[in-house]
């Protein structure tokens, strides 16, 4: 009888807490952002002030979100212009969601017995092994040659005068000094980021004017080539296309590939000159009225989607906004999409129609799926399950599964910090809207700091490669293989309601990425709170899947709770299994803008976790 009324009374606090939380005043450490004309928000101050200048001359939101891309690239905020770019854009005139996949693909001679010949469980975290080609570049002039409406050289100005020397941050600084050891192992990046070497500290300060000669002089390039083109009377489309080529089959492809094999890398002309961005379909689930929209199966981004169709079959609103049971549940419902993704997810053009995305994504397969959700425990054992009856057909895979995942050093990892870094490494995100009505919402990351940068170019590789797995076992369609894309970790979001957008969000950080998404999603679908609330809201991390990072280890149980949260809930968690760790600010970086069709305006929301923030018109 005691315990029955603990239970009430824990359950009925917390659901006073959640109620009070909606129906009162919520005070945030950053203001919202409101705009009637144009909204930016991105990773960087100064690279938000960069696509407020493309808005200030017109252009529209794709032009603005180029420029904010191409300025983060410069910035290295987490990642280069040698990374990869993944968006979503909705088109106000066909009023469809777009997917853009501008991720590289593992060059020749990246094979599992390559990797495995060199005494490798996986590809390598740093260095020229751990680069698939380029894709930002690539991805960054087809948005913009296809749906902005500025040239290149308008769109990449703000990036070319950061080039020339901007104040950098202390973050990016610091993260410079504590990776110049590796830093040193490639000579051109040491001459780009050590500009004090021989010193005690040998990173550029805090303030310090950071000055890139050698990228300023490849983004010429691009401007030259399309200048050129322009001249020989080519349209605006043309003569992007001609910078592209410029990239990828010109004097820079060649220097990038000189560079990349000189080091020790993989990357050949030839690689560089067969790639494309591809333009897709994007994959969407219905959320209570609410279209959801992610990037294929090549991405995580579907795992976000399973836990809709799943968590649909529990009344969250009723359990209160992070109760014992609400963070069970949804801990729960992501652990069995993630364990999905671990095993089925990868590159669908190298899955012929092996990979059964349809039963992934059906609602009676997620209705299944709840059914294994444990009421009092943490499920430890959570494993894929089978989609392709629900597809029609037989699994394939049934004998690999047996055995997947079990027991190991592997899924045992403590909260190392390696482990945590490795977990939450790289990306930053980036939104924008216009009052014409389009949208873009993209997930950028790779050659983050400490980049090995291809020779003369200043541009940093992508670190990409080690998203792949060697042994079949573990995931058979995600196995290296050159020309394949891995299946990373990179999720922008977009979501629709009434035919109309409702929100484009996004966030950096590796595997939390669609936990935290997710929770965001919910903070306003479930919960009414605005959109500066729902960022800054406090957020719970789930460990329990295979890190798609360093050494692709998981942490069955452990689970990172916010400082705030209550005694009585930690405590009824401990109970259930979890291995408690706290952190002082779980809310992301979630960047996101909300569209309020009522008022006929914008608000932008970011976390208070970061220096992400944005500008409104």
């Amino acid at each position: 009888m005691k315990s029955k009324l603990l239970l009430f009374f824990t359950i009925y606090s917390t659901m006073v807490i959640a109620q009070s939380f909606n129906n009162l005043p919520v005070v945030t450490q950053k203001p919202p952002l409101h705009g009637r004309h144009w909204m930016a928000v991105t990773g960087k101050p100064l690279a938000a002030t960069a696509g407020a200048m493309i808005f200030s001359k017109g252009g529209n939101a794709i032009d603005a979100g180029c420029a904010m891309l191409a300025a983060t690239c410069t910035m290295w905020d987490v990642l280069s212009w040698g990374g990869e770019t993944q968006a979503l854009i909705y088109n106000p005139k066909t009023k469809k969601v777009i997917a853009i996949n501008a991720l590289g693909v593992a060059p020749t001679g990246a094979t599992a017995d390559f990797f495995k010949g060199k005494g490798m469980n996986y590809p390598p975290e740093y260095g020229p092994l751990a680069a698939v080609t380029p894709g930002t570049p690539g991805g960054l002039m087809t948005m913009l040659a296809e749906y902005g409406t500025m040239s290149l050289k308008e769109v990449i100005a703000p990036a070319m005068q950061m080039a020339e020397g901007y104040p950098i941050e202390a973050q990016t600084a610091s993260s410079i000094e504590r990776g110049k050891e590796e830093i040193k192992k490639w000579p051109y990046s040491k001459k780009v980021f050590l500009t004090h070497l021989g010193e005690k500290r040998e990173a550029p300060d805090a303030g310090e004017i950071f000055v890139q000669k050698d990228l300023l002089a490849t983004l010429q390039k691009l401007v030259d080539a399309e200048q050129t083109a322009l001249k020989k009377g080519k349209s605006r489309k043309e003569a992007i296309y001609a910078a592209y080529d410029e990239f990828y089959k010109g004097s820079i492809a060649k220097e990038f590939s000189r560079g990349c094999r000189e080091q020790g890398g993989l990357i050949t002309e030839g690689d560089l000159a067969n790639w494309k961005v591809k333009i897709e379909e994007p994959l969407m689930v219905n959320y209570k009225g609410i279209d959801v929209y992610k990037l294929q199966q090549w991405t995580q981004g579907p795992v976000m989607l399973q836990t809709l169709n799943i968590l649909e079959n529990f009344d969250l609103k009723g359990m209160g906004y992070n109760s014992t049971r609400y963070i069970h549940t949804l801990y729960q419902a992501m652990n069995l999409a993630f364990a999905d993704r671990d095993f089925y997810y990868g590159d669908p053009a190298f899955a012929g129609d092996k990979q059964p995305m349809k039963g992934l994504l059906s609602k009676e397969y997620a209705r299944e799926r709840s059914k294994l959700i444990k009421p009092d425990m943490n499920d430890a054992k959570a494993a894929p399950g089978d989609p392709y009856p629900f597809e029609g057909r037989a699994n394939p895979f049934t004998d690999m599964l047996k055995n997947w995942g079990d027991a190991s050093a592997k899924t045992q990892a403590p909260l190392s910090n390696q482990f945590l870094d490795e977990f939450t490494a790289g990306t930053t995100s980036v939104e924008a809207a216009d009052a014409e009505g389009w949208v873009i919402s993209i997930t950028p990351s790779g050659g983050w700091v400490p980049a090995c940068i291809a020779g003369n170019t200043g541009v940093g590789m992508s670190q990409r490669m080690q998203s792949f797995v060697l042994d079949p076992k573990e995931n058979p369609f995600n196995v290296v293989e050159p020309g394949k894309r891995p299946r990373v970790t990179l999720t922008p979001s977009m979501a629709l309601k009434d035919g109309k957008p409702y929100l484009s969000f996004a966030k950096q950080a590796g595997d939390e990425q669609d936990q935290l998404l997710l929770q965001f999603f919910l903070n306003m679908a479930e919960f009414n709170m605005t959109v500066q609330e729902a960022c800054e809201a406090p957020s719970f991390k789930t460990y329990q899947m295979y890190s798609s990072f360093g050494k692709h280890e998981k942490s069955v149980g452990s689970l990172t709770l916010n400082e705030q949260t209550p005694p009585y809930v930690r405590k009824d968690l401990g109970r259930m299994g979890y291995k408690i760790n706290y952190q002082d600010r779980t809310s992301g970086p979630v960047n996101a803008i909300y569209f309020d069709w009522k008022h006929g305006s914008f608000w932008g929301g970011s976390s208070n976790h970061g220096e992400d923030y944005g500008i409104g018109w």
